[in-house]
Parts: C-alpha cells; sequence; structure tokens
C-alpha cells in the first residue's frame, strides 16, 4: 500500500475548476490518462479539491478508444457553464470523429465563452470547426502535413503545447502532462507542479516553448553536425526538392563526400533517404486528408503523376490509388 503524500500548502479559493473531457470515437487512451491523473494527484498532493472533471461522448453511455477498450462516461453533450474547460480528446481517425453532432456542440459551447482545449489529434476537431482560425495550434507531428494542406489559416506549430488565448492544443501522447502542469503551476504554484510531477516519475517538465521529436541526431543514432544539417535541409524541403549537390555545398562537402556519409551512416544514398521522407509524406497526405493524388504528388515534390505513383509502388508494395481506397474501405467499416 502507498504511504500518503506529503501534502503541499496550497491556497484554494471557491469551488474547484471544472475540466470536462470530451471522448471523441477513436481516442487516444494516454493523452486522456495523463490528463486525469495530473489533476487527481493534484487534488491529492494539495489535500484540497482544487480540481473536478466529467467524461462526456457523442453517444452519451460509452467511448470506444483507439486500443479497443470501451470506457463508460458520465452523460452525452450537454450545455456546459461557462467557467468549464473543455478537453477534446482525439485518436485515431479523427476526420470521421469530427462529424456534425460535434462540431455543432463545439461550436455552441465556444460561442458561450467555454475555454476548448484539443488532446493529440483534436486540434483538427478544433480547426474543422472553425475555432482555431487566425491563432497559433499544434497536433501530433504525423498529422502536420495534412493539416498543413487542409487549415491555411492557423498557424501550426511543432510545440509540445500551445496555450492562445482560449483555445489549446497539444501534441498528444505525454504531452497532457506537461499542459496540465503548466495550469497547476499557473493555479497554485510551481511547488504543487514539482510535486505533482515527482509523484508522477515524470523528471522533465516540458515548457510550450519544446518540440515534440527527438533530435536530429537521436532519431537517426549517429551525432554528425553535417549529416544532421543536411537531414533537416531535405524535412524542410519537401515540396521543392533540393539537389544533393545543392544540399553537400551547403554543408561545405562534395557531392561525392555526401555520398560517403550518408552510405556509411545510413545505408542509402541521399536521393534514397529524401525520397523516403517524400513518400512518408504523400503517405500520411493520403491517409489522412481528401487530396487528389495529382495532388498529394505535387505536395511531396513530384513532378509527374506517373513517377510519383512508380516509386510509392517501389517503396510501399502498392499504389497510391489502392492505398487512399483502403482507408477509405477501412473507414466505412
Amino acid at each position: 500500500m502507498l504511504n500518503e503524500p506529503q501534502t503541499v500548502d496550497v491556497e484554494h479559493f471557491g469551488k474547484p475548476k471544472r475540466f470536462v473531457f470530451v471522448l471523441l470515437d477513436n481516442f487516444t487512451m494516454l493523452c486522456f490518462a495523463a490528463a486525469v491523473e495530473s489533476l487527481r494527484i493534484s487534488n491529492r498532493t494539495a489535500g484540497k479539491q482544487l480540481y473536478d472533471w466529467k467524461i462526456l461522448s457523442e453517444a452519451g453511455d460509452f467511448a470506444t478508444c483507439s486500443n479497443g477498450s470501451t470506457f463508460k462516461v458520465d452523460g452525452g453533450l450537454d450545455e456546459l457553464d461557462r467557467d468549464d474547460i473543455v478537453m477534446l480528446c482525439g485518436g485515431l481517425d479523427i476526420q470521421q470523429a469530427s462529424n456534425k453532432k460535434i462540431l455543432n456542440w463545439i461550436r455552441r459551447e465556444a460561442r458561450r465563452g467555454v475555454t476548448m482545449a484539443g488532446l493529440c489529434t483534436a486540434g483538427y476537431t478544433m480547426a474543422r470547426a472553425g475555432l482555431l482560425d487566425g491563432r497559433k495550434a499544434t497536433i501530433h507531428w504525423e498529422n502536420q502535413d495534412s493539416f498543413v494542406e487542409e487549415f491555411e489559416d492557423v498557424t501550426l506549430t511543432k510545440s509540445i503545447f500551445v496555450i492562445d488565448g482560449n483555445r489549446i492544443t497539444t501534441a498528444g501522447g505525454t504531452a497532457s502532462i506537461d499542459l496540465m502542469l503548466k495550469i497547476v503551476a499557473d493555479d497554485h504554484g510551481e511547488d504543487l507542479a514539482n510535486a505533482v510531477a515527482d509523484i508522477l516519475i515524470y523528471s522533465s517538465i516540458r515548457t510550450d516553448q519544446d518540440t515534440q521529436r527527438l533530435s536530429i541526431p537521436t532519431r537517426i543514432g549517429v551525432r554528425h553536425p553535417k549529416l544532421s544539417r543536411v537531414i533537416q535541409m531535405m524535412e524542410q524541403n519537401l515540396e521543392e526538392p533540393i539537389s544533393p549537390a545543392t544540399l553537400a555545398q551547403e554543408v561545405g562537402m562534395s557531392t561525392r563526400q555526401l555520398e560517403r556519409l550518408f552510405r556509411r551512416y545510413l545505408s542509402r544514398s541521399p536521393k534514397r533517404y529524401y525520397m523516403e521522407l517524400r513518400l512518408q509524406k504523400a503517405r500520411n497526405l493520403l491517409m489522412q486528408t481528401d487530396m487528389t493524388v495529382i495532388n498529394v504528388a505535387l505536395a511531396c515534390g513530384f513532378a509527374s503523376p506517373s513517377h510519383f505513383s512508380k516509386c510509392y509502388r517501389s517503396h510501399y508494395k502498392t499504389t497510391p490509388y489502392r492505398e487512399r481506397g483502403s482507408q477509405a474501405t477501412r473507414l466505412s467499416i
């Protein structure tokens, strides 16, 4: 049995701040659980009911998360108090989960002044409802390419979380912890937030200045400044690819030296590595947007649809058209 934690003295005035978690279909359990547990532990550590919460879903009885588990909720899409903070919890197939009923409810509550947050992919739902126009936001890095293509009026960042007025978005996963610790610190001080992090065995609290992905050296398992710089330039120029000669020149190398560098550390040529990055973006767009195959090809630096299809088939063992068809079939089941 766990020992009772030592409480942290905090001032508490008035009723608890209430969070309303809305579990969208196929929501990710991690982002939801991380947020709720942060609130629960805050109450336990403070020895006071600082936070309260209720859990809703479109159906009003159960919600199904992306790992297949079902979760009993407190009710359906009711009218909320203006002081409530809505936490939309997204996950897989967010386009399908962002249906007309959900969007209308979100718009209605937003018009009433309710603070709205999107955890994980639910930033897409907020953007689809028009809540992020002219605002800064973030979303999981796997969804960034498709988000940029669909929502031009939103300033998308790569941050762990973004708070822009009464609109909040997170990147998903453990970013929910960072967001909730930020809220706890703002409400009741950093001592309490640090104590909650300690109980969570969360040794490094991130801020909205931290980015989502691991550094390039960590991702590729190689610490080589010039190689990292070239990969960074590739990732930033997928729509209009840069030639190997120009990449080499930018880091003070010859094209032959660049070739040797890639083959030594990544077992492929710079051209092949660049192609794989572009195809990965193409697959994300095919799976997450309604863009035509031709427009996907153009967005990923392929001037010819036939060349795009050939490269895609070689890498993924299927054509872009079949990929799009299989996704549509899966979503309709």
